[in-house]
């Protein structure tokens, strides 16, 4: 499954609002056709990143005393893995993944969305979902000894497959209201990949494990992006099959062309797209012009087809036009100027290009 974004405009999830339908409007009034469920931060615990994602995981302990999420691997725990594969292998017999269901309670913006669409009663171009990816996942939430659950074998592909239903989940419910869904993985960590911080973590396992989630995202006919804010080895992601790669093209947009070959492979020979992030999240923002935000997209696109052979055309028709990250850590005037000139920088963009 392909697709020609021609420079359309969707976003990561991350908003400071508190309220869905305060964040929905800003969404629709921004980018109606690849409109996102917000994820919000700031109304609790169950909807910071990955503990939105830790729903029906086996062994999870919320704390929410002290904001805190672990896996308690203490004890006898294989009754509860042997329970969770149960229902994840019921999930894949019967083609019902509400065992990966995200509750209200852990994001809000899910069933706020799901109602904005039912309402429109028309099929959008893109709906956008999204998850925290299973490397960040599983480098950042610790065990009952602090200790990355990343390196425990048996909880890590309770992780994957966890958020694989999570995925199938999602797309099953949005699949109605859309021409095409993407579902993006949110992947932070991997700009740290290959530090002496994370330096056990090999690449083929990186590719291994996002790959498997990927799949799963293709298997319900949807494209799986990898949304990632900071410089990483982007091979890793081509390797892994991701249909969009969704980077910093602030601080690192000179870093794909460090990767011709795998640009090529992932443009050309599959249709990919890149998910362009030009828009600034931080307080960079109240300085910007949608005139400066189309030169750094032109001038971006000039240097990636001047190293890689790939047309500038091709470029643009493969490419999204995103923010860097998400806007929660930002306050809700900067966040709304985000959006504002996401959308106009779109605009912008497929008028001058005929798109």
């Amino acid at each position: 499954m392909t697709i020609e974004p021609r420079c359309a405009a969707t976003a990561i999830g991350s908003m400071p609002h508190t309220e869905p339908e305060t964040a929905l409007d800003l969404v629709f009034r921004n980018i109606p056709n690849a409109p996102i469920w917000p994820q919000l931060c700031r109304r609790g615990l169950r909807e910071q990143m990955e503990v939105q994602y830790s729903e029906g995981l086996p062994r999870v302990v919320i704390d929410v005393e002290k904001e805190r999420i672990y896996f308690d691997t203490s004890g006898e725990y294989y009754d509860d893995l042997a329970a969770f594969y149960a229902a994840y292998m019921e999930a894949e017999e019967r083609g019902d993944y509400s065992a990966g269901a995200i509750g209200p309670d852990y994001a809000s913006g899910i069933p706020a969305l799901e109602r904005r669409l039912q309402e429109r009663g028309t099929k959008l171009p893109i709906v956008k979902c999204q998850t925290t990816g299973p490397i960040s996942f599983a480098l950042t939430i610790v065990d009952e000894n602090k200790r990355s659950i990343y390196y425990n074998e048996e909880f890590l592909d309770v992780v994957v497959k966890g958020l694989a239903l999570k995925c199938r989940w999602q797309i099953r419910k949005f699949k109605a209201y859309a021409e095409n869904v993407v579902c993006f993985i949110d992947e932070p960590i991997l700009s740290a990949f290959g530090s002496s911080t994370y330096v056990s973590v090999q690449r083929e396992d990186v590719v291994t494990r996002l790959g498997e989630v990927i799949e799963a995202i293709h298997v319900e006919g949807a494209l799986a992006g990898v949304h990632c804010c900071g410089n990483t080895e982007w091979s890793i992601l081509v390797d892994a099959r991701a249909d969009i790669i969704n980077f910093d093209a602030c601080d690192h947009g000179e870093t794909l062309a460090l990767y011709p070959e795998p640009m090529k492979t992932h443009l050309l020979e599959r249709g990919g797209a890149l998910a362009w992030g030009i828009v600034p999240t931080s307080a960079a923002i109240r300085e910007e012009s949608v005139a400066n935000l189309v030169e750094r997209f032109e001038r971006l696109v000039g240097h990636l087809a001047g190293r890689t052979g790939i047309s500038e055309q091709e470029i643009r028709e493969r490419a999204f036009i995103t923010p860097t990250c998400g806007t929660g850590a930002l306050e809700v005037c900067d966040a709304e100027r985000v959006f504002e000139l996401l959308g106009r920088t779109s605009e912008s963009l497929r008028a001058k290009y005929g798109f």
